[in-house]
């Protein structure tokens, strides 16, 4: 169960349901308002598709690149790092911004890299790969955080009515604080690792 909440809240911070709605919200401008929510959910369901096959794929990824765990572990928490200073310091545009369609987006920006983007998919093959008799495990986690992500991003306009572009931003810089905390100790665990250091 441990494993299980650990993993999620990891999961759910690199998701950044709440810095992810101003985002939503622009990608979905020139939706028609009816339609903003079935978008939503069917993007978010494309999104959970591409996350499952990098939880069940991510094993046979290293076997073809012939990369050793510490090195995706080291790499993991570097992405990791990255991501939590853009979350902490935002700069005007963020690195993976897709401009918005003109009627309404299919997978990109949305499912691709919004909810999935390369450092969430980067993460499920470093923890697969690590510990690979936890998969049951981390599949949990991984629906539990996306069924997080979910409800933010399925009610984000009215939670930007309701909290504001401030509140948004505070609590994602606040997941970003965090997240810098997590990507530091996962780069130590993975040189510890590669170095064989006894903790």
């Amino acid at each position: 169960m441990e494993l299980i909440v650990s993993s999620a809240m990891v999961f759910i911070l690199i998701m950044d349901p709440f810095g992810n709605v101003p985002l939503f919200l622009a990608a979905l401008a020139h939706t028609a308002p009816e339609r903003r929510r079935r978008v939503i959910v069917r993007e978010l369901l494309i999104a959970l598709g591409i996350m499952l096959a990098f939880l069940f794929g991510g094993q046979a990824f290293m076997r073809v690149f012939h990369i050793d765990a510490p090195a995706l572990t080291v790499a993991g928490g570097v992405i990791l790092m990255l991501i939590a200073l853009r979350m902490v310091f935002p700069t005007p545009e963020r690195n993976l911004r897709e401009k918005a369609p003109d009627d309404e987006p299919f997978i990109v920006p949305l499912a691709i890299p919004y909810v999935a983007g390369p450092s969430l998919l980067a993460m499920v093959i470093v923890l697969v790969s690590g510990n690979p008799d936890a998969l049951p495990s981390y599949l949990v986690a991984l629906v539990l955080a996306w069924l997080g992500s979910a409800l933010v991003l399925y009610f984000s306009h009215g939670l930007n009515r309701v909290l504001g572009p401030k509140t948004l931003l505070a609590v994602e810089r606040l997941m970003g604080m965090v997240l810098v905390i997590v990507a530091t100790q996962m780069t130590l665990e993975g040189v510890a690792e590669f170095f064989q250091i006894v903790r």
